[in-house]
C-alpha cells in the first residue's frame, strides 16, 4: 500500500539535505581557496564535517524540517530553517574549537559554509515542494461509506496535500447535504463501483461500511480485485494516516486481535533496562543543580521545592509522581492547569516550557513506577469518572505510564475534559499497540524538539 510513499518522500528529503551539505562544503572550499579542492584538501575536511553534518541533520529533525505536513515554504518554514542553521553554526564552531586535535580550524570555512548551505538548502526545499505538490503522483483513494472518521480523514488530506493522497470519490448511497467535504465526487449507484474505481484510477479503497450487511456491495468489490487495487478497512487506514486509534470503532475483539502482549515481553524487558540506565545517568548529571533550582523555587514562592501528587499507574496501581514545584501554594485548589494559568510562577513557566520540572521523575522510573515513554498518568479522582464515561479508558494502564508519550508529542494540547481525553486515549492505544524501540526513539526525538523550541506546558 502507498503508506510507503510517505516514507519514500521523507527519505528523498533527507538524502537531498545530505547532498546539499556536501555540495555546500565543496563550494565552500572553491570559494575559500579560489580553485578546485585537491584530494588531500577534500579528505582533510570530509570526515570532520561528516561528524557535524550528522548532528546538523538531527537539528533539522528537532526543528520539524522533516514533517511533510509543515514542509511548505511559508514564514514558519523559514523561521524554523533559520533557527536550525543558527544552532548548526554554534555547534560547528564548538566542535572545531573545542577539539583542536582535528588538525584544522576552519573559522572562515565554517562561516562561508553555513551561508552557502542556507542558500542551497532554501533553494532545494523550494524545488522539492514544487515537485511534491505538482509533479509527484498522488494516490487516488475511494472511500465506501461516510462517518466522523471519514470526515476527519477528508479534512486531513485537504489541509495537508503534501501527503500525496487524494479522495477521488466517496461511494455513499444516501443524500449528502453537509459542508466540509470539499466538493469530493459522491457516487451513489453501487452497481457502478467497479467502473468508478477504474475511471478514477483508484489505488486504495477504504471500507467504512460493514460488507457483511450487503451481498451486492461485496460482489461489486470482489469483481474489482483484478484491477490491482488495495482494499483496507477504515480503522486500519485511519490508524496509519492519523497515528492514532479510532476509539469510537473499537470493541473487546479489537484488543484481543491487536495488542499481542505476549510478543512484547522482550521489548518491555529491554525497555525497563534502558529506562533504569538512562534514569541513573540523568540523576547523576542533574542532581548538583537540584539545590539551586530548589532555592530559586522557594525564594519565589513559599513551599517545598518538590510537588508530589497521586497518579494512576500500571494496572490501576496508585503511584506518587514527583516534580519540581511550578505553582504557588497559597490558595491553590489543585484543579487541572489551563492555558496562561495564574498559579504558575515565573520560574515555573520556564521549567514547564523546557520540561525541567519533569526531571525528578527519574526517581519514579528507578523505583519502577514509571517509564520514560508511555501514557501520561492521570489523577485518581479524574480516572474514576473517565472510566465510567469513556469505553476502554482503563486499558491505557496496561503499560507503565511515562514522563512523555505519543500523545504529548502529537502537537496538540489536550485538557482533562472528556472530549480531549478521548483524543488522548486514541494516541495512547496507538502507542500500546505499536510500541517498539523505533517508536520510543521517535518520541524521544520529538520531545527533545519540544524542549529545543520551548513549547512545553
Amino acid at each position: 500500500m502507498n503508506y510507503t510513499s510517505l516514507k519514500l518522500k521523507k527519505y528523498i528529503l533527507i538524502l537531498g539535505d545530505i547532498a546539499v551539505l556536501y555540495l555546500s562544503l565543496y563550494l565552500t572550499l572553491i570559494v575559500r581557496y579560489a580553485e578546485l579542492p585537491t584530494a588531500n584538501l577534500w579528505q582533510e575536511h570530509f570526515w570532520p564535517f561528516t561528524v557535524i553534518f550528522f548532528v546538523w541533520l538531527i537539528i533539522f529533525y528537532l526543528n520539524n524540517l522533516y514533517d511533510l505536513t509543515l514542509a511548505i515554504n511559508n514564514v514558519k518554514f523559514y523561521g524554523l530553517s533559520a533557527n536550525a542553521l543558527f544552532f548548526n553554526f554554534l555547534i560547528g564552531s564548538a566542535f572545531f574549537y573545542l577539539i583542536p586535535q582535528i588538525g584544522i580550524t576552519p573559522k572562515r570555512n565554517l562561516f562561508i559554509d553555513i551561508i552557502i548551505t542556507a542558500i542551497i538548502f532554501i533553494l532545494w526545499r523550494l524545488v522539492y515542494n514544487v515537485i511534491l505538490k505538482t509533479y509527484l503522483p498522488k494516490s487516488n483513494v475511494a472511500i465506501i461509506g461516510l462517518n466522523d472518521q471519514v470526515r476527519e480523514i477528508i479534512k486531513h488530506f485537504h489541509n495537508y496535500p503534501h501527503l500525496g493522497f487524494k479522495i477521488a470519490c466517496l461511494l455513499y448511497d444516501k443524500e449528502v447535504y453537509e459542508q466540509g467535504l470539499y466538493n469530493i465526487k459522491i457516487c451513489k449507484n453501487v452497481d457502478n463501483i467497479k467502473a468508478e474505481i477504474k475511471n478514477n484510477n483508484i489505488s486504495i479503497v477504504v471500507l467504512a461500511e460493514d460488507l457483511q450487511k450487503s451481498q451486492e456491495l461485496r460482489s461489486q468489490l470482489f469483481s474489482a480485485i483484478h484491477l490491482g487495487v488495495n482494499f483496507t478497512s477504515l480503522n486500519h487506514f485511519y490508524e496509519k494516516i492519523m497515528g492514532k486509534i479510532p476509539v469510537q470503532a473499537i470493541n473487546q475483539m479489537w484488543f484481543l486481535e491487536n495488542l499481542n502482549e505476549g510478543s512484547k515481553f522482550w521489548f518491555d524487558y529491554f525497555k525497563r533496562l534502558y529506562d533504569v540506565i538512562l534514569a541513573f545517568a540523568i540523576l547523576i548529571i542533574t542532581i548538583p543543580f537540584w539545590p539551586i533550582i530548589g532555592l530559586i523555587i522557594t525564594l519565589e514562592s513559599r513551599g517545598s521545592m518538590f510537588y508530589s501528587q497521586k497518579r494512576v499507574g500500571i494496572n490501576n496501581k496508585i503511584i506518587h509522581l514527583t516534580k519540581f514545584r511550578t505553582m504557588i501554594e497559597t490558595g491553590n485548589t489543585r484543579r487541572p492547569t489551563v492555558p496562561n494559568d495564574s498559579r504558575v510562577t515565573r520560574l515555573g513557566g520556564y521549567l514547564r516550557r523546557m520540561r525541567i520540572d519533569e526531571i525528578p521523575q527519574v526517581i519514579n522510573i528507578i523505583k519502577g513506577d514509571m517509564s520514560f515513554i508511555g501514557p501520561r498518568p492521570e489523577r485518581p479522582e479524574l480516572v474514576v469518572n473517565l472510566q465510567k464515561e469513556i469505553p476502554f479508558y482503563n486499558e491505557r494502564t496496561l503499560v507503565l505510564p511515562g514522563v512523555t508519550g505519543w500523545d504529548q508529542v502529537c502537537g496538540e494540547y489536550h485538557s482533562p475534559s472528556t472530549e480531549d481525553t478521548i483524543k488522548k486515549l486514541q494516541y495512547d492505544l496507538f502507542y500500546i499497540k505499536n510500541r517498539s524501540v523505533f517508536l520510543d526513539l521517535l518520541i524521544i526525538l520529538k520531545t527533545l524538539r519540544t524542549v529545543v523550541l520551548g513549547k512545553g506546558r
